[in-house]
């Protein structure tokens, strides 16, 4: 790897400087590969989605492009030094590392950060899906950077559905442009995801507003010197609403009021306790953010808040198992990279770099195995994402119920196995590197100390389990997950008997994770009736042996997609070649794991809940 580290300087324009010599990870867009899944396994061009139909090869290509361009040379510069240097909290006020400020400006006046949202408040109005691929760039570029425009995008979500016209055009016009940056405020220090224990008080005003009194805790992005204006949104309870979550209402609390003309009046009555010091997002300051009386308006209906809440729920949460994907997607290229530059040992089938004293890391079946999880792993939830983000956009722009049920019962299989997987192969990838991984110098730790968060918040994976097996599973009587069954049956009947190795190595073991799947949901039927913990015991193999059904899928579509391509004589043959290979190795090394998680299912709550809490 070369010895290159660039830095903002800060509040100015881009400057290249050579800090210390240290040896920085970098960062090229996969645009290759999104321009596979959107143009030959999704066809978006031939889609029945409004507005797909202008979403021309060339077209996509020209936006991923410049967005390639600015995350590979702005933000993912950016993203060691966010690292190294943190937000510092002086005086009450939160400053972002060294060149944020200069690198937001410039995200913001390319209009980056209102790509997919409402022309008439200042956004592009292109589908979800092109705003997925852009995101997910960002995310591997700078995660921490990214989560000040991604916070933003759902709040204004939030508000775009639920709010009054007249809050749609007070706020959204500057979410849209960042010019003011949003935030979600859910968790307090007693309660994270029981919010029916929150204490945050909305006392009602003659005047309509409501003084809002509390602490809330872990707010990304809860202050920073990038905005003008930042507009939280608040869970509070109205005194005399309903018990637990029932009585959750949900506020506007700006940090400054916004007059009547639009410009900025006093300071609301609300205030930065702390950042907190994380494991990593270090370039993101994550606050505990006092409210003393502040002003609130009601969105949406008094103590519907979890109803307004749950509006962007998807998108947040697809959107963490975009940052899982993401973190791996950077962390192997530079694992691959190294894999290719480090000279280790001699290749046992014979040298393979005669002018040099060893061969390459990347000659050795280890490494390779290695390299191969990550790559199959990173190429099918990428192919997984941008199928379900495509939904999304059936869902909001043709209100397609069905895609809707299908996409909300995915969603906590995106975010709970992106997130572990991811995580596993920032690991992987700081592995490849052997000791140079487990040193700051290179940079490698970062993607694991960033990618770990994801697994945590927007609900923790355990409960994404939880939600999976409690809930989806028999959301409109089981209707989705046997929509999913039928999409693999389906696309089986369609492809089998066309040609035996495809058949073999491609149907069969997704045939096999496909049948694992209806077992252990038959399980559920039958030993969760009879005992709930039968159930909720085997939810978090579910939740993977799922991840990796899907996968599996994604892995089948992309494959044929390849050898169609292939069968047309497409110029970059090897490409579809590699795509191929790759299938057939998620299909022989991965997929199999269902059989395991099925075995832990089936086994049941016995030997889990059989010790007494005393006796651990």
């Amino acid at each position: 790897m070369g010895r290159r580290i660039y830095a903002l300087k800060k509040y100015s324009t881009l400057i290249i400087a050579n800090l210390a010599g240290a040896i920085m990870p970098t960062y090229t867009a996969p645009i290759r590969d999104m321009e596979f899944v959107l143009n030959d396994v999704l066809n978006v061009q031939s889609a029945s989605v409004q507005g797909y139909d202008e979403l021309e090869p060339d077209f996509l290509s020209a936006i991923l492009t410049e967005a390639g361009k600015i995350t590979s040379d702005v933000l993912a510069p950016l993203n060691s030094v966010g690292d190294k240097e943190g937000c510092v909290f002086e005086n009450g006020v939160v400053r972002t590392p060294t060149g944020f400020k200069a690198a937001f400006d410039q995200v913001r006046e390319g209009g980056w950060t209102g790509i997919d949202c409402d022309p008439e408040y200042g956004g592009q109005g292109m589908p979800y899906i092109v705003g997925t691929a852009v995101g997910e760039m960002f995310a591997s570029a700078n995660m921490a950077f990214g989560m000040y425009q991604g916070l933003t995008h759902g709040a204004y979500s939030a508000i775009h559905v639920h709010g009054s016209d007249e809050q749609k055009q007070k706020y959204l016009p500057n979410m849209v442009s960042c010019h003011w940056t949003g935030t979600m405020n859910l968790t307090e220090p007693h309660c994270g995801t029981d919010l029916g224990l929150m204490r945050t008080k909305a006392e009602p005003q003659p005047d309509g507003t409501y003084k809002i009194t509390g602490q809330k805790i872990f707010i990304s992005a809860g202050d920073h010197d990038l905005s003008e204006n930042i507009i939280h949104l608040v869970l509070a309870k109205i005194p005399g609403g309903p018990e637990g979550v029932k009585g959750i209402s949900l506020f506007i609390v700006p940090k400054f009021m916004v007059n009547d003309d639009g410009s900025l009046g006093a300071r609301n009555s609300l205030s930065v306790g702390k950042i907190e010091e994380k494991m990593g997002i270090h370039g993101n300051a994550t606050c505990v953010m006092n409210y003393d009386g502040a002003t609130g308006f009601l969105l949406g209906e008094a103590h519907k808040g979890m109803r307004a809440m749950f509006t962007m729920m998807n998108e947040a949460r697809l959107g963490v198992g975009l940052q899982g994907l993401a973190q791996a997607e950077v962390a192997y290229q530079n694992a691959l990279a190294y894999a290719k530059d480090r000279l280790q040992g001699r290749d046992v089938t014979g040298v393979k770099n005669p002018d040099g004293p060893a061969d390459p890391l990347i000659v050795h079946p280890d490494i390779r195995r290695n390299l191969m999880d990550q790559k199959s792993f990173i190429e099918g939830a990428r192919a997984l994402v941008f199928w379900a983000a495509e939904m999304i956009d059936r869902t909001h722009r043709e209100g397609d119920k069905d895609a809707d049920g299908l996409v909300s019962l995915l969603i906590p299989v995106i975010k709970g196995v992106l997130t572990d997987k991811g995580f596993e192969c920032a690991v992987q990838a700081q592995q490849v590197y052997g000791g140079h991984g487990y040193i700051e110098e290179w940079g490698m730790s970062q993607f694991a100390r960033d990618a770990r968060i994801a697994m945590i918040y927007e609900g923790a994976n355990g409960v994404q389990a939880l939600d999976l097996v409690g809930r989806k599973l028999a959301q409109d009587g089981g209707k989705h997950v046997l929509a999913f069954f039928n999409e693999v049956k389906t696309f089986i009947a369609e492809h089998k008997g066309k040609d035996d190795a495809f058949d073999t190595d491609i149907l069969e073991p997704l045939k096999a994770a496909s049948k694992d799947l209806q077992s252990a949901s038959m399980y559920f039927m039958q030993a969760g009736m009879k005992n709930p913990n039968d159930a909720l015991a085997g939810s978090y193999d579910f939740m993977h042996l799922f991840g990796h059904t899907a996968l599996g899928l994604m892995w089948a579509r992309m494959a044929v997609a390849a050898q169609n391509a292939l069968t047309l004589g497409a110029s970059d043959a090897a490409f579809y070649e590699t795509k191929l290979k790759t299938a057939r190795y998620y299909m022989a090394r991965q997929i199999p794991a269902t059989a395991l998680h099925l075995a832990r299912i089936q086994s049941g709550s016995s030997t889990v809940m059989g010790l007494h809490a005393d006796a651990f």
